[in-house]
């Protein structure tokens, strides 16, 4: 029969014994993107950007739940969203709003060990394989990893508008997401820095590293970017337009 079901509607896990969730934080304003609005409610194709991310980690077989982090008075969740979770407890930055998020999870009873995948909202050209394959990875890692791509380009250093060095990228890795960790792990990370405001927490890889951990570098794809600037926009279009 025909999947009939709402298009993000979680589907069931398929592995026993692993319990996955997708954490998005979403109380940003994405002030770079030069939008009208918050830039993860820019519609992209007709579609707000946010929930082209949902639909694609809907198609990981293995995420139980989908679960967003909205800003207090968020109204775009009001009406709610078949199979998504929204968490009306956002920060003021990302770490902010993460620590709320796995708080808020763990406090209705989520069992510390399940692994928590978080993804950025503005990153909604992940696609299924990607996210799998992290699992694939992490699954049995002592850590967790993150989706991230080798450096492909020449990086400078900057003094005053001008070049002031040349940076050797060998060993150097752009960070993506998603990022996947054991929630428990992962809150008890941002919880020994919140009392600094999450100072120096730049994603979650780099709060577990501060908690003296080394998270796996999972191979991920340049398809995988952030938007940020207004071109992106145009570009991320033109993709979902080539894949359809």
């Amino acid at each position: 029969m025909p999947d009939t079901a709402h298009p993000l509607t979680p589907k069931p896990s398929q592995e026993a014994g692993i319990r996955c969730h997708a954490l998005l934080p979403c109380a940003g304003t994405g002030s770079r993107a030069g939008t009208d609005v918050p830039k993860q409610y820019q519609p992209i194709l007709g579609l707000p950007m946010v929930l082209h991310t949902l639909v694609a980690l809907r198609a990981v077989m293995r995420l139980d739940r989908l679960v967003v982090v909205a800003a207090p008075a968020d109204d775009f969740w009001s009406t709610g969203y078949p199979g998504v979770k929204a968490l009306r407890c956002g920060g003021g930055t990302r770490a902010e709003s993460v620590f709320n998020g796995l708080q808020a999870l763990l406090d209705e009873g989520t069992d510390p060990t399940d692994w928590v995948l978080v993804h950025d909202a503005a990153r909604c050209l992940v696609t299924a394989p990607m996210v799998d394959a992290l699992i694939d990875a992490c699954q049995h890692d002592e850590v967790g990893g993150l989706l991230a791509i080798p450096l492909p380009d020449t990086l400078k250093a900057e003094s005053g508008g001008r070049v002031s060095a040349t940076v050797d990228r060998a060993g150097k890795w752009l960070a993506q997401t998603p990022q996947m960790f054991r929630l428990g792990a992962l809150h008890a990370a941002l919880k020994a820095t919140a009392a600094d405001r999450f100072a120096g927490v730049t994603d979650e890889a780099s709060a577990m590293e501060m908690a003296g951990h080394r998270p796996l570098l999972v191979p991920g794809s340049a398809r995988n970017f952030k938007i940020t600037y207004p071109d992106d926009f145009a570009l991320a279009e033109a993709i979902f337009r080539s894949r359809a």
